[in-house]
């Protein structure tokens, strides 16, 4: 579901003709520095769907210079499969799922940084509070972990750098994950915890 939102937003961007040529210059002190956004992902919560995320994502940012951004994000989603189960045959396959779902909250601290005209490249790192459901919707416990996104992506203004989008491709890897309840944790042990190739298409608007 995701990887067909993310083809949707490229090919909006790349029939619009807008400017392609987004860095912030790092003399120029008239760019706006602060901004707010969200991920069109979120339209996945009203798409049909056997794992609807139930997603609510807020972004908030500060340009440093025309090149350095750093940001928060508050987020909350819930998933049923193992997020290191790769793109395949076992992706939110019948079978591949947890005994119920997980639902996180979390915080990010990010840093962008431009490295040639839109292109950048991003690290989030994300401690993220869970509550493990069982197949029911009962509360069975609770976990912790630290969820890391290093993704390269572009920064397309839009309407006189009122509004940018951001298409990007991400490795997620979660360096630390608590003690899961056992059920849960013999489907998550057979997976990685690095995902290659998230989509990412972010928005936002400059302030």
């Amino acid at each position: 579901m995701q990887k067909k939102i993310l083809c949707m937003g490229l090919v909006l961007v790349l029939t619009s003709g807008l400017r392609m040529n987004a860095q912030y210059d790092k003399e120029d002190s008239t760019f706006k520095k602060h901004f707010i956004g969200s991920t069109l992902f979120m339209l996945s919560n009203v798409i049909p769907d056997n794992n609807p995320p139930k997603m609510v994502y807020l972004n908030l940012g500060y340009r440093i210079t025309g090149k350095d951004v750093v940001s928060l994000e508050f987020k909350t989603w819930k998933y049923a499969w193992p997020i290191g189960i790769p793109y395949g045959k076992s992706f939110e396959a019948a079978g591949e799922g947890f005994p119920g779902y997980i639902r996180e909250y979390g915080v990010s601290v990010n840093y962008q940084r431009f490295l040639w005209k839109g292109l950048f490249a991003q690290v989030d790192v994300m401690p993220a509070w869970q509550t493990f459901k069982n197949e029911h919707g009962k509360k069975i416990d609770n976990g912790f972990q630290i969820f890391n996104t290093y993704s390269i992506g572009y920064h397309v203004k839009l309407f006189k750098d009122r509004f940018f989008i951001q298409p990007s491709i991400a490795i997620t890897h979660r360096p630390y994950q608590s003690k899961m309840p056992d059920s849960f944790q013999q489907v998550d042990d057979k997976w990685s915890r690095f995902f290659y190739g998230q989509p990412g298409l972010h928005f936002g608007y400059n302030f």
